[in-house]
Parts: structure tokens; sequence; C-alpha cells
């Protein structure tokens, strides 16, 4: 008997009065939060979308990571951006007004202070691409979606 992959079950969130959704992540000024189709962010997650997140179709972000749109300490400010297919790694951080690419494979516990290309390999406190991913690589993360 073969079973349905887990991703065709997927649903968008529900924020209660304190962004925190059904998942254990959390959102502030979630009216500005785009999601793209099949998301997968971890728990204990903060986003502060206030001058607008996009995630784009099969964005997969780690536990425990924070994406700002604002920031106090240093009054930066504009919207992200995340493409599709990005993975980003546990413990990480986005800073305001951060593009970061298709494809684009952030590392644990990464500091993300400037534009990510597509099909990247980037980690670092501050970031810094490593490489460029093979197409053996892109095949196998497009084949982790070929089911639908």
């Amino acid at each position: 008997m073969k079973t349905q992959p887990k991703i065709l079950n997927w649903k968008f969130p529900k924020f209660d009065s304190n962004g925190m959704t059904q998942w254990f992540w959390m959102c502030q000024h979630h009216k500005n939060l785009i999601l793209g189709n099949y998301i997968d962010i971890g728990a204990f997650t903060y986003i502060n979308a206030l001058y607008g997140i996009t995630l784009g179709d099969y964005v997969q972000i780690g536990s425990h990571c924070s994406i700002y749109s604002v920031s106090t300490i240093d009054k930066k400010k504009g919207p992200v951006y995340v493409g599709q297919y990005a993975k980003i790694g546990t413990h990480s951080t986005v800073m305001p007004g951060i593009k970061i690419g298709k494809h684009a494979l952030i590392g644990a516990y990464s500091f993300v202070n400037k534009n990510i290309p597509d099909g990247v390999l980037a980690f670092g406190i501050p970031i810094r691409v490593v490489r460029k991913l093979t197409e053996e690589e892109l095949s196998i993360h497009r084949d982790e979606y070929s089911i639908l």
C-alpha cells in the first residue's frame, strides 16, 4: 500500500491573536506575510513582517530562526524575499531588506545580512557564499517535489 506524501496534507497556517500558529512559530504583522504553497517553517521561528516578507513555494525554514523586515537596533527596514525551494537552516537570522534566491541553501546558525543569489550554498556569521550548487545537487533538490 502506497502512502501519500506528507506534503499533500499541507495547509496554510492559522494565526491566533498573538500571531502564533498551530505549529508554534509566530509572525508579527502577519497581514504583510505572503506565503507560497507548501512552505515549512520550524517551531519557535519568529517573523516580523512589518515591511513585508514573501516566502516562495516550497521554502523550508528550520526551527528557532528569526526573519526581520525591521530592526530597532540599527534602524534598518525593508521587505524580505525568500525564493522558491530555498532552505534556511536552524537558528539563522535574516535581516531587513534581504533577498535570498531560488534553490539557495543557507547553513544553520547563519547571519544573513546581504543578498544571496540563486542556487548557492551560503553560511556563516556574517554569511558568505561558499559555492554554487552543482547540477546534480539542484536536480536532487528539484526531485524532492517531483511527486506533485
